[in-house]
């Protein structure tokens, strides 16, 4: 018969994999052992196995996990403003699920439950930087048989992120790298000689980009969205010359043409949102090259040729902060102050923007457009994305009718409501007035400016 205390030692291993984040007498007690007794056996198995993390009655024990067999601490780095990269933390992959990645010592605020470094999936700044919407598929569909991955990265499990972010997310959302592999890259880029497109017949350059990303699905950044894209450098940026530039189809069919007209509208939204108290909106143009229409955002999440800012969207906070199903940003935003990871300005400055994006027709103010600049307290980033989806082409390419029907406020939302208002109005007059806009959508537009005037006039 085996001894006591080798019948413990065999099951020490198999116990913490069943055992996530487990302490001490919790593993005493499973194994019907003392704590001096376990923390010896804690001590005997092999360097690296067992990952710990928390002070005195709250440290935890986890058994490592490999990723793709390798059992490695994966470093995360942060960008600077000036382009300078900073260690971070480790990240450790632990079973049977979940990972440890302190960030007490980085700006990054943290939930109450991952204080200690521990997390039941990725950290929420990894879901932001992963591979999603139009780019992220274009990467997966151009690099998935190279990490043996899906072709649809909404089918990706977290170690699926982690090992690309580790091996290729170079130029992700954010000012975050993970992975030395990662890391090298970015250096060899920062390294090269990289010379911004020229003003000079920059709409034969995103012509010609447009048609690369359609044909071959460039790998490139991890900006998310589903509208067509692609990521570019080119000179006389006001801040950066990293820009995210979306395009509508050549052709001339109804879809084509209505994705044109949005893509001008959101430019003009975006520009109106700016009278909005303590709103600020990504710098945008509009340019015409080989029968397509372009919307160039300079990216606000990027500082000059190499340096970066951290950014989060409200789709990775809520899940890690609120656990709230809501997707109204508000409601959401107000949570968040409550917790003091917001002030008052900021919750002043989303409200308006939500009741404008009402007011202008934009039924897509999913969680991944509104976004906040990372530091001891969360600020909003410019406005993105602001446009009257509800015209949207539905996907097989009808353009349906749709009618416009303003959303009214309650008592208490009524001046926040008039001030959104005010601005909503300029930008259905501007939107009607725009030759860059086909006619019968100004019409249109310049029907909802009446509907909106009519209906200001009686909240």
């Amino acid at each position: 018969m085996r001894p006591r205390n080798q019948i413990a030692r065999d099951q020490l291993a198999p116990l913490l994999g069943r055992m996530p984040r487990a302490s001490a007498s919790e593993l005493a007690k499973a194994l019907g052992v003392s704590v001096v007794m376990l923390h010896r056996l804690l001590a005997e198995l092999p360097p690296g196995q067992v990952v710990t993390a928390g002070r005195s009655r709250r440290t935890r024990y986890a058994l490592r996990r490999p990723l793709r067999g390798d059992m490695a601490d994966i470093p995360l780095y942060a960008i600077d403003a000036t382009g300078r990269a900073s260690f971070v933390s480790n990240l450790a992959m632990v079973h049977p699920h979940g990972t440890l990645l302190p960030l007490d010592d980085s700006s990054w605020p943290v939930p109450r439950e991952s204080r200690d470094g521990w997390w039941d999936g990725l950290p929420y700044p990894f879901y932001d930087m992963r591979p999603q919407g139009y780019l992220g598929r274009n990467f997966a569909r151009a690099e998935h048989q190279q990490y043996g991955l899906s072709q649809d990265p909404d089918e990706w499990s977290d170690d699926d992120i982690v090992l690309v972010l580790s091996r290729a997310g170079t130029d992700t959302v954010g000012n975050l790298l993970l992975g030395d592999e990662a890391y090298r890259r970015w250096l060899q880029l920062k390294l090269a000689t990289r010379e911004p497109l020229p003003e000079a017949n920059l709409g034969k350059h995103y012509a010609r980009l447009a048609q690369l990303a359609i044909t071959t699905g460039v790998p490139a950044s991890s900006a998310a969205g589903e509208f067509p894209k692609f990521t570019a450098t080119r000179q006389n940026g006001q801040a950066t010359p990293h820009v995210i530039v979306k395009f509508s189809g050549a052709g001339n069919s109804a879809a084509e043409l209505r994705w044109a007209d949005l893509l001008v509208c959101e430019h003009l939204a975006l520009g109106c949102a700016t009278k909005l108290p303590g709103v600020a909106s990504a710098r945008t143009r509009v340019l015409r090259q080989a029968g397509r229409v372009f919307l160039e955002s300079e990216r606000f999440d990027r500082v000059g040729l190499e340096g970066r800012l951290p950014a989060c969207t409200l789709a990775a906070l809520s899940p890690a902060f609120l656990g709230d199903s809501s997707t109204d940003w508000t409601r959401l935003v107000m949570r968040l102050r409550d917790m003091g990871l917001v002030g008052l300005e900021t919750v002043h400055a989303v409200e308006h923007l939500w009741w404008l994006g009402h007011l202008v027709g934009n039924t897509d103010m999913h969680l991944g457009n509104l976004s906040f600049r990372v530091a001891q307290t969360l600020q909003a980033t410019p406005a993105y994305d602001m446009l009257p989806m509800m015209y949207a082409p539905l996907p097989g390419g009808e353009v349906p009718p749709r009618e416009f029907r303003p959303r009214l406020p309650l008592p208490q939302q009524r001046e926040v409501w008039q001030a959104a208002c005010s601005v909503a109005l300029e930008f259905w007059r501007s939107a009607s007035t725009d030759t860059r806009i086909s006619e019968p959508f100004r019409a249109l537009c310049g029907a909802n400016l009446l509907q909106l005037t009519e209906t200001a006039a009686r909240v």
